[in-house]
C-alpha cells in the first residue's frame, strides 16, 4: 500500500461529515469518527481518509487539479455516490456515465464537496455493458 491516507480540508467539518458520510456511506464505508475536535476520518478495506480543519488554522483551500477517486463496485453504487453527494451539499462535476478515454469499460461521477475539493467514483462494467 502506497499511503497511509488522504485528507482534505474543510470550512466546515459538519458539513463535510454529512457529505461524506453519505456520499462514502453509498459505497459501503461506515460514517465517520470523529478523530480530534473538527476532523472525520473514515476507514474500509484499509484505507483511511479525513475531513477537517487544516492543523496549521488557516483557510481550508481545494487542489486545484487535484482528485480523489473511491472504488465502486457496481453502477448503482456510482449512482447512489452522485446522488447522496447532491443532496448533502456537495455539487456535479461530472455526471454518472460510462468514460470512453478511461481504462477498461469504467462508469464514474464527479462531485465537489462543500469545500469545493474534487471526488470521484468509477467501477468497471462487464465488457458488453
Amino acid at each position: 500500500m502506497a499511503f497511509t491516507h488522504v485528507m482534505v480540508g474543510a470550512t466546515d467539518p459538519a458539513k463535510g461529515k454529512a457529505f461524506y458520510d453519505a456520499t462514502l456511506g453509498a459505497l459501503g464505508w461506515p460514517a465517520g469518527h470523529e478523530f480530534r475536535p473538527g476532523v472525520i476520518f473514515y476507514s474500509h478495506d484499509g484505507a483511511a481518509f479525513g475531513v477537517g480543519k487544516p492543523a496549521d488554522g488557516e483557510a481550508a483551500t481545494h487542489a486545484n487539479g487535484g482528485t480523489i477517486g473511491f472504488a465502486a463496485q457496481t453502477k448503482e453504487q456510482v449512482d447512489a455516490f452522485h446522488a447522496a453527494g447532491l443532496a448533502n451539499g456537495g455539487t456535479c462535476a461530472g455526471e454518472p456515465g460510462k468514460r470512453p478515454g478511461a481504462p477498461g469499460n469504467a462508469y464514474g461521477a464527479y462531485l465537489r464537496d462543500p469545500t469545493g475539493n474534487k471526488i470521484c467514483t468509477f467501477c468497471q462494467l462487464p465488457a458488453d455493458a
